[in-house]
């Protein structure tokens, strides 16, 4: 054992074993007992650091490069995150907002430090530790959905804003404490910042663009390319004195346009948030000096209380004076101030900083490790608690808010599988000899409903060279499922033309076919969204998501689809988008003489009168739908909307399910909702995806 204790602080295999650990069962913990994941990291901190189990050290160089690697990653992510066009059109108002939630923290924190008999020079920079903040919480509004709400946009904003003056205020400070600040400095430093800026937003964004439209598919180089450019644009801020935290954030708004909404920004992302990110929240919690901590509460608590006090009121006089101006509600305001609350990456390396050069004593370092440790626990919570309350925008999320519709969705026609001329094209795509009936039998029953084509699909996987045997007899094998799939398809009597291709890439060839013959419809068969290699590496399903420029229908078909009379398509947010699959099911409904029932879960916030709100806007959206198949309409009431889905399925035949094109994972893009219910169900689903439209 005491060997076993003894490699422990000096190995860094069972140091990064340890955090692969944590990073994997802490979170979820903490999510069942409604506490944000990242909590459950902080306090791993705690507990595997030196005043714990000393299985972790700050100071090691293991936990200081992967540390700064999940800092510069977690910004850049921030920047790749936000929506342009929201952020253009919110450019003004990031700006306004950003200049409130610096200026407030500032003035209370000189406040502080004049009162507590500090100088000047070390009052403002007290006051420029709590003009930052750091974007904690930021996972939270992803996990929810709400990237692109406009309060979150703002905020997410105005945080290059309040980095760069607070660094520049230190740096100000810093001068002036050495004696060796002028007004050519400031200038040098402030030009010096606006050229860097230039070449990381214009240089970097035609650069991306350039290597990408050059690589084509070539997804790992491209994935490096973008790694390349953060790390770079991180090295170029402190070349000119600049936090790296400010070079990626920039760096992830020039590349912003190039990954585009793509999988490589999917697979970007994915590394980020399972590794490098978690690892960096777990070093803040290493970072936290218990005795210290217990030290500065006993002794000085008054100063450490009104460096606390000034923080949190200065943040939310910022975010209330948005309000006004803005017009935002409470729950926007209170989420805006929760995430500007965290003082974590540019507020302790300015206090380092700080601490070095002798502008803060020992005891307002102290200080400033509480006020981390008490804002990196406070924003979050607050932030997972108010963000819940925000409208989901109607171009992302989870599809299952219960916000009623707007009058502009009201307006909105209800959507159709028109192809303006051409003929209702079913693809099909077969592998699998198994399925391949029921997913034939499918596209047969639609493509002669509408008049139209079934086009069963094989694509036989090769890479460069094309007289290898291992082709010719994949080949053999695609003629006999295309043998097959005309037999049933002439079963029912419909026009088929069965496809082949030769493809290195499974769903581009699905996709790039699909495009070719200007496909409808593509159905598919069933793929895990679970698995660890859909989630690590995505599935085929996952990547003609994607790319497909028509609706994609992956099925999981337990009978024949003509035994199919009882569909149950579960519904939430009145949209053209969520009401796809209700389009889908009156066509299968008309070919089957089957009975769709539209569900609606609600929970207990709902009022009788938010009720039949819904039942008659959903109505409405019906009405338009030319479809002369009746719908039912059955709402039920449970706090567990999976759990509603599920228990209600039980006497259906079929469950309609909506795929979300969401970006926070490598596997399919389905709401958590979605995901539980996919894995429980026990008949027969079918898990609907709108086109992609850039």
């Amino acid at each position: 054992m005491e060997y076993i204790q003894g490699l422990i602080p000096n190995s860094p295999i069972i140091g990064f074993t340890a955090l692969l650990l944590v990073t994997l069962v802490l979170p979820p913990i903490f999510e069942r007992l409604h506490l944000p994941g990242l909590v459950g990291l902080l306090v791993a901190g705690i507990v595997l650091g030196t005043n714990g189990l000393g299985v972790l050290d700050s100071d090691s160089e293991m936990m200081k490069l992967l540390s700064d690697i999940g800092k510069i990653y977690l910004m850049f992510v921030a920047g790749l995150e936000i929506d342009l066009a929201e952020f253009r059109k919110n450019q003004s108002r990031s700006i306004g907002f950003g200049f409130f939630t610096f200026i407030f923290p500032l003035i209370a924190g000189i406040t502080v430090g004049l009162l507590f008999g500090m100088g000047l020079n070390s009052s403002v920079l007290i006051g420029s530790l709590l003009a930052s903040h750091t974007l904690l919480g930021y996972p939270i509004v992803k996990r929810l959905g709400l990237i692109n709400n406009q309060a979150v946009t703002v905020s997410i904003g105005a945080t290059i804003f309040t980095d760069i003056s607070a660094l520049l205020v230190l740096a100000i400070c810093v001068s002036i404490n050495a004696g060796d600040f002028s007004a050519t400095s400031l200038a040098i430093q402030l030009g010096s910042l606006a050229i860097y800026s230039t070449i990381v937003l214009v240089g970097f964004d035609k650069a991306g663009k350039e290597y990408f439209r050059r690589t084509g598919d070539e997804q790992s180089n491209q994935f490096l390319f973008i790694l390349l450019a953060v790390f770079l644009a991180a090295v170029g801020a402190q070349v000119i004195n600049v936090d790296p935290i400010v070079g990626a954030f920039l760096a992830g708004l020039a590349v912003n346009d190039v990954v585009g909404h793509s999988p490589v920004e999917e697979k970007i992302e994915f590394v980020g948030s399972t590794l490098f990110i978690p690892f960096f929240f777990i070093n803040m919690g290493l970072l936290i000096d218990i005795p210290s901590f217990v030290s500065s509460l006993s002794t000085k608590f008054l100063l450490t209380a009104a460096i606390v006090v000034a923080l949190i009121s200065g943040k939310f006089l910022a975010a209330f004076a948005a309000k006004r101006l803005y017009g935002y509600n409470w729950d926007e305001t209170l989420t805006m101030w929760s995430l500007s609350l965290p003082q974590v990456a540019a507020t302790l390396a300015a206090a380092l900083v700080g601490l070095n050069v002798g502008l803060i004593s020992s005891e307002v370092f102290n200080a400033i490790i509480v006020l981390m440790l008490v804002t990196a626990i406070l924003g979050p919570v607050l932030t997972d608690r108010f963000a819940r309350k925000l409208t989901i925008p109607q171009t992302g999320g989870s599809g299952w808010e219960s916000t009623p519709p707007t009058e502009s969705q009201l307006m909105t026609p209800f959507p159709s599988f028109s192809t303006e001329g051409h003929p209702f094209t079913v693809i099909v795509p077969i592998c699998n000899p198994t399925t391949e009936r029921y997913l034939v039998e499918m596209g047969a029953l639609l493509a002669r409903h509408e008049g139209g084509v079934v086009a069963p699909l094989t694509i036989t996987k090769a890479h460069v060279h094309m007289d290898e045997p291992k082709l010719d007899l994949a080949l053999q094998e695609s003629k006999r499922l295309l043998a097959r799939a005309i037999k049933v398809g002439e079963e029912f009597d419909v026009k088929i033309e069965p496809l082949t291709r030769i493809d290195d890439d499974i769903a581009h060839g699905i996709s790039r076919a699909a495009r070719e013959v200007n496909a409808t419809l593509v159905v598919m068969g069933w793929s895990s969204t679970t698995s660890i290699q859909a989630r690590l590496f995505g599935s085929v399903v996952d990547s003609v998501f994607w790319s497909s420029h028509c609706p994609v229908a992956m099925m999981r078909l337990l009978d024949e689809p003509v035994n199919i009379h009882r569909i149950l398509v579960p519904v939430k947010n009145l949209t053209p988008q969520s009401l796809l699959p209700v389009r889908f099911a009156q066509l299968f409904a008309d070919i089957n003489q089957a009975e769709v029932t539209l569900l609606w879960v609600r929970d207990r916030k709902n009022t009788k009168n938010d009720i039949y709100h819904f039942r008659s806007e959903l109505k409405h959206f019906l009405s338009q739908s030319q479809s002369e198949i009746r719908v039912k309409i059955k709402t039920i009431r449970s706090d567990d909307v999976a759990e509603g889905i599920i228990q209600t399925a039980k006497n259906y035949d079929l469950v309609l399910l909506r795929s979300m094109r969401r970006r926070t994972v490598g596997g399919l893009a389905v709401s958590d909702v979605a995901t539980k219910v996919l894995c429980e169900l026990k008949t027969s689903v079918v898990l609907f995806g709108e086109p992609y439209r850039i």
